[in-house]
C-alpha cells in the first residue's frame, strides 16, 4: 500500500496573509479558498491548508526540501523581506545557514510563529 501525505491544516490569525507569505517566499501560488481553508500546494501535491483561528497558536515546524537554485532564490526573498533567519531550529545562530549533510539549510518564522525551514539535502543523506 502506498501512503502519501495529502494535506495538513496550518493555524493562522489571518489565513490569506499567511498563505500569501509562504507562497511568496517559496515562489508558489495561493490556490482559491476551499471551504474555510486557503491552500498552498507544493510541487509534490501536498497542500498546506491555512485556517483562521482566534485562539492562541502553538508554533509548528514545516520543512521544505528545495534545490540549490531555489534555496538561493528563497533566501534572497527572506532577506528582501528583512526577515531574520537562523542556521538552527533553536535560533541560536542568526544570519547564518547550516551545511548539514553536505547541503544548506536555514530557518525563519512565519507571522504566526511557525518555524519554517528550507534545506537542500534530506537529513541523513550525506556527510556533515
Amino acid at each position: 500500500m502506498a501512503v502519501e501525505l495529502n494535506h495538513t491544516i496550518v493555524a493562522a490569525h489571518d489565513k490569506m496573509a499567511s498563505a500569501r507569505f509562504l507562497a511568496d517566499l517559496l515562489g508558489l501560488e495561493v490556490a482559491p479558498e476551499y471551504g474555510p481553508f486557503v491552500p498552498v500546494q507544493m510541487p509534490n501535491g501536498v497542500t498546506l491548508d491555512y485556517m483562521d483561528t482566534a485562539e492562541s497558536i502553538s508554533p509548528q515546524h514545516y520543512a521544505f526540501l528545495v534545490s540549490e537554485d531555489d534555496f538561493d532564490a528563497i533566501l534572497a526573498r527572506v532577506c528582501e523581506a528583512d526577515l531574520t533567519y537562523w542556521a538552527d531550529p533553536h535560533h541560536h545562530h542568526p544570519g547564518e545557514i547550516n551545511h548539514n549533510d553536505g547541503g544548506r539549510g536555514a530557518y525563519f518564522d512565519d507571522p504566526n510563529g511557525h518555524n519554517l525551514e528550507i534545506l537542500t539535502r534530506p537529513y541523513g543523506s550525506g556527510e556533515d
